[in-house]
């Protein structure tokens, strides 16, 4: 199993144990890192590699909000990006009690890649074509991405778990 981190984030995918497949086969990624997890499925299946499942948890989902939130959010985080990560890892916990995360230095060209990133329905079916199931995780509390917009973009070509009292970390909440 490979687990890719959320955005300036590391070591959180203990958030997830219950959902994860730990199969040598397996990709994960968590918000930010289900970006990074997609695109190794997608270089792993040119390149002939085995992978069965890929996981997204809270995939960061941004291709509807518009160019002024994301330029937005750049301008926050390039004016004081100490201040931008500790209000992003309290808005990943509401609306329940912020936990002890691990964090690292994140760049302007990370946020930027992550706001800014076009998910293709098409690369997405052609995965599931060559064997892949793809599952995706997400909480109707989340106050990071879009939700609504996620679940209706992913439910034709994955199993979308969502559960609807959890936060962007998927706690808090029971399935639905």
């Amino acid at each position: 199993m490979k687990f890719y981190s959320g955005f300036s984030l590391k070591e959180e995918s203990c958030f997830f144990d219950e959902f994860i497949d730990r199969s040598d086969y397996t990709v994960c990624g968590f918000s930010y890192g289900a970006i990074k997890a997609f695109e190794h499925v997608k270089e792993s299946l040119v390149c002939g590699k085995r992978v069965d499942r890929l996981q997204l948890f809270s995939p960061a989902f941004f291709q509807s909000k518009s160019e002024n939130f994301k330029r937005l959010q750049l301008r926050a985080f390039s004016k004081n990006q100490e201040n931008y990560i500790s209000k992003f890892i309290d808005s990943c916990f509401f609306p329940y009690a912020k936990k002890i995360i691990k964090h690292k230095k994140a760049t302007v060209d990370e946020l930027e890649e992550l706001l800014f990133y076009e998910w293709s329905l098409d690369e997405l079916e052609d995965m599931t074509q060559k064997g892949v199931k793809i599952e995706v995780y997400l909480g109707g509390q989340d106050k990071i991405i879009d939700v609504v917009g996620a679940r209706e973009f992913f439910l034709d070509v994955s199993t979308v778990t969502y559960i609807k009292s959890a936060n962007h970390f998927l706690s808090g909440g029971k399935f639905e």
